[in-house]
């Protein structure tokens, strides 16, 4: 894939993520999101539990499941569609991807540079501030020049 093409992907994903960043601080409810809209729709676990074909201790093993995260993804949907809703599953990363990329490649630059920045110090050869911070910058835009399989 070209550089142009990488960079468009990238964008395009992180453009697609942006809804979900919306709600990635929204918190779940105490006893789950199950149990909670299955209550606000007045719905007894007897009830959610005829839809679904099990029992009523069947249903509160799955709400419990749900709400200590321990539910697989084909269960929640199961009780998700038995309660008449959606499940929108996502990753939504804590940083757009195009600044995860280049703060991957700003830390393995500084990985690399500190090996090469010690050995020159112990031959007094140090390099000032100013030319440290160029020579970052200069490796990390090589390193993202690169493929991304090796930033990881």
């Amino acid at each position: 894939m070209t550089s142009r093409f990488k960079k468009l992907h990238i964008y395009q994903l992180d453009s697609s993520l942006l809804p979900w960043q919306a709600i990635r601080g929204l918190p779940r409810p105490h006893l789950g999101w199950a149990r909670a809209i299955r209550e606000g729709l007045g719905m007894t676990a007897a009830a959610l539990a005829k839809r679904l074909g099990i029992t009523q201790a069947g249903v509160a093993k799955l709400e419990k499941a749900e709400m200590e995260d321990r539910i697989t993804l084909a269960s929640l949907r199961k009780l998700a569609d038995a309660l008449n809703c959606e499940v929108h599953y996502a990753l939504v990363p804590r940083e757009p991807i195009e600044e995860m990329i280049k703060h991957r490649a700003y830390d393995l630059a500084r990985e690399r540079l500190a090996t090469v920045s010690h050995s020159m110090e112990l031959e007094g050869q140090q390099v000032d501030y100013q030319n440290k911070e160029k020579q970052l910058e200069f490796l990390a835009l090589e390193i993202l020049a690169g493929s991304r399989r090796n930033l990881w």
